[in-house]
């Protein structure tokens, strides 16, 4: 944790109220999210009990399963859910507009520009709290292996048609939320914690009521008392009045309400079944419809609540302008998602249950790198992150008091202007320690060369002042003998220059799958000991 957001933690405990931990919004937030509010029964891992789901907010789709032991109501919630996730996603799959991209040309092995399609927009799906992306993950995951009828008529339990290729994308959203910066699927409270800083653990951040108590308090409350109610009140019939934002329920709802009901149900539905003849079928049959109603109106009961915070939660986001590196990290989103459509469309094979060696590498790589680069953009977007960088050294700010311009040595001299900072930051500079300032968008790099004396001179012939910074300027110039223009910081400017570099360097070249060593899954031409279909008891809801 920085020292700013321990800072805005202890403003937060002193003021009553969540305290601002950024001046714009960082994450990408569409015009047409999807939100899935989901809640699973306790004991069985994975198990759905019935879920809010929609793009409309006055007008979510309530999915239940009334007796979730039950494996045909489980596929049937599975496909009703599929039904309403993949044509939201359908609507952004068509489309498309003109890229280019970079590609090795297989003869030359040169590196060329090829146009490509890439969808204009993608979809985005909100879950409550970070609870949520993981039971997304497991969905896709307990989905993506299920045969249909279609593909192997022999197959135990079939699943529904589309219930595998729900699967396949569930599991890319899941994927994809393991990539710092990525918001095709997003955990309301964390974006929020990201946001604001409460008087609370981060992991009491992750009660969707108890972190909006703090934000916005009802009435005069403190957020401390708006969140202590939000966690803790109860109603006469021992209810708590804001649910937990799931997947898991209140262990007194369990108890109380859900068990009994699902009873009733087991009960309507074993009279139904031994029914003898018609009139009394139909009078079992509204004892059974009664029973569902039951527990459709228990479900609705702790899942609006919910709902209407998580939208409540975007009303707040959306009051933040978004920073200027949004869109590109976005952008890569839809590369993401138009490549995974593209996978789909080809008919490749779900993804395996496990990585190879070099795909693991690959993405370990991948996450690494866009964390540096999501640290290095929220700072250069965001001036009170970028306060953090400087308290911790990592950055410094001040005002040009003096430039003097140089040239290197050599047959083609070039400008290295030397430009002395007055800062009141103490960065952790070394000697030719190269540091980076944000200009047009592009990253231009200059090293540090000395500490300057009270008049600017300084070094080894005079007193050095801790203030005084003189730095060479080394790129982003032009290629003429004089400076462009606007390209050298000038007298009286105010600048802001980091220890972070801007963009991320790319690591080696991984080998291709099939040149694995066999230290790492080979030797190449042996078969892959598991296929991308097989079925364990992991994989079963």
């Amino acid at each position: 944790m920085s020292l700013i957001a321990t800072l805005a933690r202890l403003e937060a405990v002193s003021t009553g109220r969540a305290r601002p931990t950024a001046t714009v919004r960082h994450r990408h937030l569409s015009e047409r999210p999807l939100v899935f509010v989901p809640l699973t029964t306790a004991g069985e891992a994975g198990a759905p009990l019935g879920a809010l789901v929609g793009t409309d907010r006055d007008a979510p789709r309530l999915l239940v399963v009334a007796q979730p032991r039950d494996r045909d109501l489980r596929f049937a919630f599975l496909a009703e859910l599929a039904d309403i996730v993949l044509p939201y996603i359908d609507s952004y799959a068509d489309a498309v507009e003109a890229a280019e991209r970079s590609e090795t040309d297989p003869e030359t092995g040169k590196r060329v520009k090829v146009e490509v399609e890439l969808c204009s927009d993608a979809p985005q799906l909100i879950v409550p709290s970070r609870a949520g992306v993981e039971y997304v993950r497991l969905l896709g995951r307990s989905m993506r292996f299920r045969r249909t009828a279609e593909q192997d008529p022999q197959t135990p339990y079939p699943a529904p048609p589309r219930v595998p290729l729900l699967g396949r994308w569930l599991t890319h959203f899941g994927e994809r939320s393991r990539v710092p910066g990525s918001s095709l699927l997003l955990a309301l409270t964390e974006v929020l914690g990201r946001h604001w800083a409460t008087g609370q653990s981060s992991l009491e951040d992750q009660h969707l009521g108890a972190l909006l108590a703090w934000i916005a308090p009802p009435g005069g409350d403190s957020g401390a008392e708006a969140a202590l109610h939000a966690e803790l009140a109860r109603d006469d019939k021992g209810q708590l009045l804001c649910p937990p934002a799931g997947p898991a329920t209140d262990p007194a709802f369990d108890n109380k309400l859900l068990a009994p009901a699902i009873e009733r149900y087991d009960r309507a539905r074993t009279a139904l079944a031994a029914a003898e003849d018609g009139l009394q079928a139909d009078d079992r049959l509204g004892e059974l419809t009664a029973a569902e109603r039951v527990i459709h109106e228990l479900v609705l009961s702790r899942t609006l609540p919910t709902w209407e915070k998580v939208w409540q939660g975007l009303d707040l986001l959306r009051e933040l302008p978004e920073g200027a590196h949004v869109e590109e990290r976005w952008t890569r989103d839809r590369w993401s998602f138009t490549g995974h459509r593209d996978r789909v469309v080809a008919g490749e094979p779900p993804q395996p249950r496990r990585d190879d060696a070099v795909t693991a590498a690959n993405k370990l790589a991948t996450r690494e790198r866009e964390q540096g680069r999501l640290d290095a953009q929220e700072a250069l977007d965001d001036p009170l992150v970028m306060a953090g960088r400087r308290l911790a050294g990592e950055a410094f700010a001040g005002e040009v008091v003096d430039v003097v311009m140089t040239y290197s040595e050599g047959k083609r001299p070039s400008p290295r202007p030397l430009v002395t900072v007055r800062t009141d930051d103490r960065p952790h500079l070394g000697e030719r320690v190269r540091v980076f300032r944000s200009l047009g968008g592009k990253p231009q790099a200059a090293e540090f060369v000395r500490r300057a004396g009270p008049d600017g001179a300084g070094g080894a012939d005079g007193p050095e002042d801790e203030g005084l910074l003189v730095l060479r300027i080394v790129d982003k110039m032009g290629r003429g003998k004089e400076p462009e223009e606007g390209s050298v910081p000038e007298k009286g400017d105010r600048v802001c220059f980091t220890l972070f570099e801007h963009e991320q360097r790319g690591g080696a070249k991984l080998p291709d799958p099939e040149d694995t060593p066999w230290t790492h899954g080979g030797p190449p031409g042996e078969p892959v000991p598991e296929t991308a279909d097989s079925v364990t008891e992991e994989d079963t809801l």
